[in-house]
């Protein structure tokens, strides 16, 4: 008997316990998380540490604090200073800490959520450098080369971090000593292994203290994917310490190695990580810990398929100047596809994207000649400049824009006017050849000798340059005949962009399709974002956000997530099936996009962190029950239906279509292509009311 599905009832998730920290405080419970990404934009942990901020805050309060390496350039921009109650734990701490020498600069973080936090300024410990080197030798037989600047980073923020914490315990214990409390329970959560030092040092030292160690991606794995290896089937073969001795990197290896089997949970972020995980760190995962994103932040109740339709209309101005001259397609039947991420051309697909494009390409010459598809490939590249014909174009484009809307008054001016002397207007009259000869002009200067550019810059070493390479191989030169046209754009996006105007979140809403057949994607936050704005997109079975699909939606192709095999079979056919997909898509029409881009959104729930953050709250809890085997949480039963719940096919909660006999949504019997929330097909209206009446 198929069931009414609600966003109400879609997971469990943290709304029991976002208490502000009540909890928390009434069992003296503290948490600190450590990350180099803590108000410090490098890569995907910073997005996943200031995301998280709100629900960690909501649940945990002040009994929550953040701490990471002090660098001015963020910190003066993201963080708020101010210092601590002067009568609590954390005060007592990071006053002992400036008595022993160190600079730490603590606040408020300002992002969602409002965390306090603590950045150490590295530099200000650096005298200590030496000594706590020969401390991880004794300790660890971990080696630091001396020339590796980010691993002697790592150790001084570490060891920093351990004597804070060491400090902090002291603080605390005196604290609940003198307040008649329990005995206070402190949990570190460490990311990566930067930060993982910090939690050798802990160990190392016998600070009795819940550790936590969460590994986004392997050190290893990263150098491995990028030799073009057949990575997760020879799993299993690699010789680590030599792979790892080969790419100079051991020592770093050494120290990820040792914070995995030293702390006291162990999660990653994927089931495919920590496949990866136990063969490479060896010891497989106690917890996955899935990304998240704070959905308030990208949902648009009601209003998501308005907002898709005014981002299009910006990207539709791009592509008006920069495929000037040749500009023989219809908007109206364009689709815009993207891919968008670190330039890891392999890793992350854009390798099977561009051969897949290829293929595209000659399908929709054969058999949907009027349908054109517009690739933007989003990767941070070095460039010299602007390209001056993808400048020139706009800049045609807009003086015709210009010329057109001062005739276009002009004309209504001396309509009014003959109108008002009681005669009919005359064509002639009315459009004067002065109009007409500066309307030829802007059409003269439309006119172009060749193809519309394959990239918006000039990009230094072209010819040895990945993207365009395979491009020139593929020969998608933007010609008119093309159905599918390259946009290369070798820089991240944003709203003071000359060529777009609009920043990423905007650019995405306004696609159609997001494209991502990485190969190596330990979770996949570009595919995640797509979802929560209702954006369909293209991930893979060896992705992270990929793997978590396929186990918690009984049909993700249903719901606008195409999953391309890239672990079970051949290149070949992962190029044929990516290509397969994007057809497929091609030949929907406009109602049946509207529909699936409802259904797409309606996982949004799905990735929430007030769903997802219940991970991050078992990993430590469990952390917590080895240290301290008398702590009792009385949320275990809760937190086992957890991982239990899964997205059934698709079936019809308001505004949301109804379930499809077929995984895409079946043509309009009205043939109607209006954008409105309404069910997929009479048929799925019989079959809807056939499920209320059983409700």
């Amino acid at each position: 008997m198929s069931r009414r599905f609600s966003r109400a009832e879609s997971s469990s998730d943290l709304l029991a316990f976002l208490d502000r920290g009540h909890s928390a405080n009434t069992e003296n419970r503290w948490t600190f998380e450590i990350a180099w990404e803590v108000a410090n934009k490098v890569g995907g942990i910073y997005t996943v540490i200031r995301s998280k901020a709100f629900v960690s805050t909501e649940e945990l309060g002040d009994q929550y604090c953040l701490i990471g390496p002090y660098k001015e350039a963020s910190a003066r921009t993201e963080v708020e200073a101010c210092e601590f109650p002067n009568n609590g734990p954390l005060y007592g701490a990071v006053s002992a800490m400036r008595n022993q020498g160190y600079k730490v600069h603590c606040g408020r973080w300002l992002v969602d959520g409002n965390p306090q936090i603590i950045l150490f300024d590295v530099g200000s410990a650096a005298w200590k450098m030496d000594g706590y080197k020969q401390e991880l030798w004794e300790s660890s037989n971990v080696g630091i080369p001396h020339l590796d600047v980010e691993s002697n980073d790592a150790v001084i923020l570490g060891y920093t971090i351990a004597t804070f914490i060491a400090e902090f315990k002291r603080c605390a214990e005196q604290y609940s000593h003198d307040n008649e409390y329990g005995p206070p329970r402190i949990v570190a959560h460490f990311h990566e292994w930067q930060a993982g030092v910090g939690l050798i040092a802990l160990r190392t030292r016998h600070v009795d203290v819940a550790t936590v160690f969460t590994t986004h991606a392997t050190l290893l794995g990263r150098y491995l994917c990028a030799g073009n290896t057949d990575f997760y089937n020879n799993l299993d073969k690699f010789p680590v310490d030599e792979e790892a001795g080969k790419r100079q990197i051991y020592h770093r290896y050494c120290l990820e190695r040792a914070a995995t089997h030293l702390c006291h949970v162990f999660t990653t972020v994927s089931e495919i990580t920590g496949y990866e995980s136990e063969h490479l760190l060896k010891r497989k995962p106690d917890i996955i810990t899935p990304n998240g994103l704070n959905v308030k932040k990208f949902s648009a109740i009601h209003e998501f398929q308005n907002l898709h339709a005014m981002a299009k209309e910006k990207i539709h101005e791009f592509t008006r100047g920069h495929f000037y001259g040749h500009f023989n397609f219809d908007l109206e039947k364009t689709l815009y596809m993207f891919i968008a991420g670190r330039y890891e051309f392999s890793n992350k697909g854009a390798d099977i994207f561009i051969e897949s494009l290829a293929r595209l390409n000659h399908l929709l010459k054969s058999h949907n000649p009027d349908v054109t598809v517009v690739a933007f490939l989003i990767f941070p590249a070095k460039t010299n400049n602007f390209n001056v014909e993808s400048l020139r174009g706009h800049a045609v484009t807009k003086q015709l824009r210009e010329t057109l809307n001062t005739i276009q008054q002009q004309i209504g001016k001396r309509m009014y006017d003959t109108c008002l002397k009681g005669h009919l207007p005359d064509g002639g009259e009315i459009l004067t050849k002065e109009d007409m000869v500066k309307i030829k002009r802007c059409l003269y200067a439309l006119q172009r000798d060749g193809n519309p550019p394959v990239t918006t810059h000039n990009v230094v070493d072209d010819w040895n340059d990945p993207v365009l390479e395979s491009v020139r191989r593929c020969h998608l030169f933007n010609t008119k005949y093309d159905r599918v046209k390259i946009v290369f754009h070798p820089e991240f996006l944003n709203s003071t962009n000359p060529l777009f105007g609009l920043d990423y979140e905007e650019f995405v809403r306004g696609c159609h399709l997001g494209v991502f057949p990485s190969y190596y994607e330990p979770w996949g936050y570009t595919p995640a974002e797509c979802t929560v704005m209702g954006i369909p997109s293209v991930t893979t079975n060896l992705s992270g956000f990929g793997c978590f699909m396929q186990e918690h939606i009984a049909d993700p192709k249903s719901y606008g997530i195409y999953i391309v095999d890239r672990r079970h079979v051949g290149l070949e056919e992962s190029v044929q099936q990516l290509s397969k997909f994007m057809f497929e898509f091609c030949k929907l029409n406009r109602r049946q996009r509207i529909i699936q881009r409802n259904r797409t959104e309606r996982l949004s729930d799905l990735l929430d962190w007030r769903n997802l953050g219940i991970y991050y709250r078992q990993a430590r809890i469990k952390a917590l029950q080895t240290v301290y085997p008398d702590y009792v949480d009385e949320s275990e039963s809760y937190l086992r239906r957890a991982a239990d719940f899964n997205y059934p096919r698709p079936v019809s909660a308001p505004p949301s279509p109804s379930s499809s006999r077929h995984t895409t949504p079946a043509p309009s019997l009205h043939g109607s292509d209006d954008e409105q929330d309404s069910v997929d097909s009479e048929e799925e209206l019989e079959e809807l009311k056939k499920a209320n009446s059983h409700d």
